[in-house]
């Protein structure tokens, strides 16, 4: 895995935290493994201060724990937490997008479909990094077309937790995750309230199931004893 410039990068601790985010999620940090704060920073060519204030907002998010004396160790991912994300997600993301259809201006409306159209050239380029910033970008676009800013911070945190970038390498998902955004538009579009906050919902709950087939299959997810791992993957469809 090739390592991006972090030294021009704003905000460094942030992008920090999104690299050890994404190595966890692609399985190149198992669980169980310490995350060596010195060893991070020397190979990211960046001082331990931003490499220390990533893994201690990653140890907020759950991903880490703290050792005395020995270090940040990555924490297993488990099917009920990713399935409690993307229930979390789609209740308060369908609630965003049903308040952005009562008051969305044609303006946002036409940033949208532009931020749809790059979004589909990116994937269809196999732009993986691109394809994550503009699928952030649309569903931040309505976030603030919801005129909820203290909402929109909540799904905002929210969003720490889920693997962004793991989306567009999943198998049949860039497909799937299109439709449902040319239905979020027209629902915008029409100023439908009920069918927006029903196609992001439906949405954001969609990709739990494919997300936890990936991972399981790279090693990543943990199954947890004693329970119905696959009640675990059917998050309610909050806000259908």
């Amino acid at each position: 895995m090739s390592v991006p410039d972090f030294s021009a990068r704003p905000q460094l601790s942030e992008a920090v935290a999104r690299f050890v985010r994404k190595r966890i999620f692609d399985g190149e940090y198992a669980a169980g493994e310490y995350v060596r704060l010195d060893q991070l920073a020397t190979e990211l060519g960046i001082s331990v201060t931003p490499v220390r204030e990533a893994l201690f907002e990653l140890r907020a998010e759950g991903l880490l724990d703290q050792q005395p004396h020995r270090g940040f160790v990555v924490l297993p991912v488990t099917r009920r937490d990713l399935a409690d994300v993307s229930e979390v997600q789609a209740f308060v993301g369908g609630e965003l997008a049903a308040r952005a259809a009562a008051a969305v201006t044609d303006e946002q409306l036409n940033e949208l479909h532009e931020i749809q159209e790059q979004l589909e050239q990116a994937y269809a380029g196999d732009d993986e990094e691109r394809t994550v910033r503009l699928n952030h970008d649309f569903h931040r676009a309505i976030n603030v077309a919801a005129a909820s800013p203290k909402l929109a911070q909540i799904m905002s945190q929210i969003t720490r937790y889920a693997p962004e970038a793991v989306f567009p390498v999943i198998d049949g998902w860039p497909e799937q995750s299109m439709a449902d955004h040319r239905r979020v538009l027209a629902a915008l579009a029409a100023r439908d309230e009920t069918g927006a906050r029903t196609a992001m919902a439906e949405h954001l709950a969609a990709g739990v199931v494919p997300l936890i087939e990936h991972l399981s299959c790279r090693g990543v997810v943990e199954c947890e004893d004693g329970g119905d791992a696959q009640a675990d993957q059917r998050p309610s469809p909050a806000g259908t």
